[in-house]
């Protein structure tokens, strides 16, 4: 650095520039101006290279994302594959759909598996619409293909903070923004270790300034990997095992609240249980975080530029509030988060039950293949002890108007899941939780939540009036042509049964001499109410679900949610973006 400035009263000014030598600038590949550097780190940059002891590739752009890429939650089950090992091999497979790393959020170790892309017969089908493209557009797009379904190690190329890899097993495709790095002379775990540490980030902020972290950039990190399997199989295992604690993975089978070693008291106990286990798993990330960083400042002998810490916010498990909800709230605010979520959680997993989704009796998906009905429930599961919803269709109302009401049935969810004996505080557990009665969360939340969940793919499909006084619930992989028509026949029975039969209850209130007055202007009241709700459904009925249900429409799960949800129009609740 320069020496000390003064004023012109002898005043000792900040210091203002670096001084840095330009043969240290030589040894970063594209000599990047890193005038912040010490001599310590750019020594490092004389050592061998990552792309000599492994391959950074960037994977395909399809060119047509709506059409060629799905959630994998979209599709039938038995459209998806996840351990296919070659292209070769995927022209004898019958799936349609294959494993595809597209990136995601801030997250290390493992995760963010949530797409899928249409490889069927070697991807015949994308292949030919890329030749078509490139025509117009000259330009190889689905790059690598030398490389694809091979295990590696995958980042974000673009990411607005840190650096974060995971390991990918054999079976996956990859994008151009979810990059990934082949090993060949090297131990994937050691790589891995390397690429998670804050040496490499030290790295990296010299070679990918703007934090669009490239292949060529990445491929200029240099290598030096000491023995750290043990860590990141450890690493991985934990990321793993939280990524697959919910409805997002592909390998989710049920939630730890149900665990039966949780099951032994009441819920409120059970979920201390699995807070202080999630607390035990991020504090033990942590560590092993903090052991990999001191290992590689160690070996990079960097131990004057860099401490081993690792701040709670960047331990990556969805079970650590630190990291899911970020670190400027209070420990108060952020365990009423968790705990708010672990029940919404609780509540989703219990509809996927309601529709033969999930069952308490059978571990990860049950019904999840384009038109499967309750007789093929009942066939992978004879005797239910919480029975799936016979006709696909869930009313969502605003009181005990049907036996199978959506809060009903959770209700009935509690008590069969968690035992009769602690129903009324398992309850208010919930509710306390959610901080609302649980009809207001169905009616107020649960959806929106939902459509969260799904990234705006829901997999269940609310038919709602336009103010919301019918609303009723299907899930789309069990969806008929005439699921429609089911919905209308739920409307005319609230409409023309019970509404009808309500108001002519209060109308006799309103004229009997034995009511009181207070009870005649409440029953008027109640009567002018119930009007103007016939009129709102006598109009949604006429204009939207009469003509809908005639129809008798068709959909494809292959097209995806964005295809299908608006072939229903005003019939379904808004989604801005798919409606």
């Amino acid at each position: 650095m320069s020496k000390d400035q003064t004023s012109g009263s002898g005043q000792v000014l900040e210091k203002f520039f670096y001084r840095a030598s330009a043969e240290n600038f030589r040894k970063v590949p594209s000599s990047p101006l890193a005038y912040w550097a010490s001599d310590s780190v750019f020594e490092c940059f004389d050592m061998e290279k990552l792309r000599n002891v492994a391959d950074a590739k960037q994977g395909m752009a399809t060119s047509n994302n709506d059409r060629f890429l799905r959630l994998w939650h979209e599709v039938s089950r038995k459209q998806l594959s996840f351990d296919c090992k070659s292209g070769v091999e995927s022209e004898k497979r019958t799936e349609k759909w294959y494993a595809y790393n597209k990136g995601g959020e801030f997250r290390r170790w493992f995760g963010n598996n949530e797409y899928v892309v249409n490889w069927k017969n070697n991807g015949e089908e994308l292949k030919e619409f890329v030749e078509e493209i490139n025509k117009l557009r000259p330009g190889g797009r689905l790059k690598n293909q030398e490389y694809y379904f091979r295990e590696n190690i995958t980042y974000c190329s673009l990411s607005s903070g840190l650096f974060s890899a995971r390991y990918n097993p054999i079976g996956f495709l990859f994008d151009t923004k979810g990059s990934c790095i082949f090993p060949i002379s090297v131990n994937k775990y050691g790589l891995l270790s390397l690429l998670n540490s804050n040496v490499a980030q030290v790295f990296l902020e010299i070679l990918c300034p703007t934090l669009d972290y490239s292949s060529i950039g990445v491929n200029a990190i240099p290598v030096k990997l000491p023995e750290v399997t043990y860590l990141a199989k450890n690493l991985v295992d934990l990321s793993k095992s939280d990524w697959d604690t919910y409805e997002s993975s592909w390998d989710f089978v049920g939630l730890p609240l149900l665990d039966k070693s949780y099951l032994e008291t009441g819920m409120e106990r059970a979920y201390q249980k699995i807070r202080s286990h999630w607390r035990e798993m991020t504090l033990e990330m942590q560590r092993l975080e903090e052991e990999n960083n001191r290992i590689f400042i160690d070996a990079y002998g960097l131990q004057d530029e860099l401490t081993p810490d690792v701040p709670l916010e960047e331990v990556t498990l969805t079970c650590n509030p630190h990291y899911r909800y970020g670190n400027n709230k209070s420990e108060e605010e952020l365990e009423a988060l968790l705990l708010a979520d672990t029940i919404r959680e609780l509540v989703s997993y219990a509809v996927g039950c309601m529709f033969g989704r999930y069952a308490l009796d059978k571990p990860g998906l049950v019904l999840a293949n384009q038109g499967e009905t309750i007789e093929d429930y009942l066939k992978r599961i004879p005797e239910p002890s919480f029975q799936a919803d016979e006709d696909n269709v869930i009313p969502m109302l605003d009181g005990d108007w049907f036996t199978d009401d959506i809060t009903e049935r959770f209700r009935e969810f509690l008590r069969i899941a968690f035992g009769e004996e602690h129903y009324g505080e398992n309850l208010r557990f919930v509710e306390q939780a959610l901080g609302k009665d649980i009809r207001k969360y169905f009616l107020k939340d649960f959806y929106n939540d939902h459509v969260r969940r799904y990234k705006k793919r829901p997999i269940c499909w609310l038919f709602s009036s336009p103010k919301g006084s019918f609303n009723a619930l299907i899930y789309m992989h069990r969806y008929q042509p005439h699921t429609v028509g089911t919905v209308l026949e739920y409307l005319r029975d609230f409409k023309d049964e019970k509404l009808q039969a309500r108001k002519n209850h209060l109308e006799a209130v309103s004229i009997s001499a034995g009511a009181s007055q207070g009870e005649k202007t409440k029953a008027l009241k109640e009567i002018e109410k119930i009007n103007k709700i016939l009129a709102e459904l006598d109009d949604y009925e006429r204009d939207v679900l009469y003509p809908l249900a005639t129809e008798q429409v068709e959909i494809d799960l292959d097209d995806g949610v964005k295809a299908n949800y608006p072939k229903f129009g005003d019939a379904l609740k808004k989604i801005p973006g798919l409606s």
